[in-house]
């Protein structure tokens, strides 16, 4: 099971305790806010991206979209979601789990800007239900991340 990964992972850094667990559904954004009672742009979504032959994760804001102009000028290629195989298959959590942690080698970990806005985020922990609050600095140091990039769009302020 993923989230056993996440967990074994965590226990290296001893911070496995802080990995919660939940007894409704956190697979989407909307569902892990409920879950966390929190707002759901400071849920850090993990969306994955497949650039020539190589997956690619990108954490992003909950209320943050991928801004396909931005990406293609970071990337130099149209964004292209991986499929649910796929997922599991390239980065080793399924759909509904997936986050930067005890993800198959080889795959490049970037955080997108606006993720900054926030002092803490909650990404998931390798399943549907399962969450942990990071501060930014802490999710740099434990996500392995490349780097940050700007590659998304916030909805427009009324």
């Amino acid at each position: 099971m993923s989230i056993e990964k996440v967990r074994k992972y965590f226990s290296t850094l001893g911070i496995e305790d802080r990995i919660l667990e939940f007894d409704v559904s956190s697979a989407t954004v909307e569902l892990a806010a409920k879950a966390l009672n929190t707002e759901g742009k400071r849920i850090a979504k993990t969306l994955s991206f497949l650039v020539g032959e190589r997956a690619v994760l990108v954490v992003a804001a909950g209320d943050a979209k991928i801004d396909n102009k931005k990406y293609k000028a970071f990337f130099h290629t149209k964004a292209k979601m991986l499929s649910p195989e796929q997922v599991t298959e390239l980065i080793g959590h399924a759909v509904g789990g997936v986050c930067p942690f005890a993800v198959k080698s080889g795959v490049d970990v970037y955080l997108d800007e606006s993720l900054k806005r926030f002092e803490t985020v909650f990404p998931a922990c390798g399943s549907s239900n399962s969450a942990v609050e990071l501060t930014i600095p802490e999710l740099e140091k434990y996500s392995g991340f490349k780097e940050w990039i700007d590659v998304c769009k916030l909805p427009e302020l009324n």
